[in-house]
């Protein structure tokens, strides 16, 4: 990348927190295309309420709507789950879809004044895959909304991409930001330099693809996620004859030899993958690394099938201060994401 006059974030200061660091609140965008969640999208709605109803026990929840009729439906909705609306705070901000994680600002902390920021990413839809006119707008009103400085990156980038141990590490994948439709103008060299000046970073993990039926192109929050500085959980599958099998017995076998900045490697937890989800045949991305870690609880996906409940006694033992809570997701994997990808946390600041 070519470097220009300005002061970029880690230069400041800043850092992208892990998803474990107390959190202010939790940024959500209320699903609403048809295209995405067919039939699904009543029963997409009323999960995504419990969803909040969990976030909003131990913070805040922002959410985007598109007009006062989606405002009303939402209310209504959290109303019959018994949410503290005190705890809500809903915008008029128009999206193409559900999918804050992708679309949303990135927050970083400054680690010298506790200052809040917003890494705003370009966004193309995943390579340009559906209508993106509203979302790629959605980072700039967020932190415009909460009245927070942006930096502007001119690069495309989506949450759901990332994940980081707070340290100076970020884990990604080589078939989502390599891939030809996002930055094909840069090098691996040169997408690492801004990650590392936006988001505070020392070290990038590279793994290679991601799981069949993701349409992200390989996105990490569906395969391996830092729990701790040092403990990396991460999916296996289990059939041989699974196309998951191979792809995931080479990520793991990455993981394993992966060193944080003092040179030691980290602790790896296997979590079983579910049986295989499908809608009008095709194979859906289903996968039980898409939790999302609020301040007092872990929010699983389930998907009604046997590996289920395997899945959540092995996120109990990894998250032993926490309530793991499991979520019906069996419809919102329709719309071929789950709860991590409606989330984007906002760190605690001053």
């Amino acid at each position: 990348m070519k470097r220009s006059n300005m002061v970029y974030p880690k230069e400041m200061g800043y850092f992208m927190p892990p998803e474990w660091y107390p959190h202010h609140g939790t940024w959500l965008t209320y699903p609403h295309n048809p295209l995405t969640f067919y039939e699904k999208i009543d029963s997409v709605r009323d999960v995504y309420a419990d969803i909040i109803y969990y976030i909003s026990l131990s913070e805040y929840v922002y959410i985007n709507v598109n007009d006062k009729e989606m405002e009303e439906d939402l209310i209504k909705r959290l109303r019959s789950k018994n949410v503290n609306l005190k705890n809500i705070s809903i915008y008029h901000i128009p999206s193409n879809d559900a999918w804050c994680r992708d679309h949303g600002a990135i927050f970083v902390l400054n680690k010298n004044t506790n200052k809040l920021a917003a890494t705003c990413w370009k966004f193309n839809s995943w390579g340009g895959k559906y209508p993106y006119d509203y979302d790629q707008k959605i980072p700039e009103l967020m932190a415009d909304y909460l009245k927070v400085e942006k930096f502007k990156a001119d690069i495309i980038l989506e949450g759901g991409s990332i994940d980081t141990n707070g340290e100076g590490i970020l884990l990604t994948t080589e078939q989502c930001l390599l891939n030809s439709n996002r930055n094909s103008h840069l090098t691996k060299i040169e997408i690492e330099e801004y990650l590392k000046l936006y988001l505070g970073l020392e070290k990038i993990l590279w793994l290679k693809d991601g799981i069949v039926g993701d349409d992200t192109d390989g996105h990490i929050d569906d395969i391996a996620r830092f729990v701790n500085p040092d403990t990396i959980v991460t999916v296996i599958e289990e059939d041989t004859q699974d196309e998951n099998y191979k792809i995931l017995q080479e990520n793991l076998k990455l993981l394993k030899s992966f060193t944080n900045l003092n040179g030691k490697q980290f602790n790896i937890i296997t979590l079983p993958m579910p049986e295989p989800q499908f809608y009008k045949n095709d194979r859906l991305p289903a996968s039980y690394a898409n939790f999302y870690i609020t301040n007092n609880s872990v929010l699983v996906p389930l998907f009604r099938c046997k590996k289920d409940e395997i899945a959540i006694n092995l996120l109990k033992k990894v998250f032993k201060d926490k309530n793991v809570i499991g979520i019906d997701c069996s419809d919102i994997i329709i719309g071929l994401g789950s709860i991590h990808c409606l989330t984007q946390q906002i760190p605690m600041f001053k």
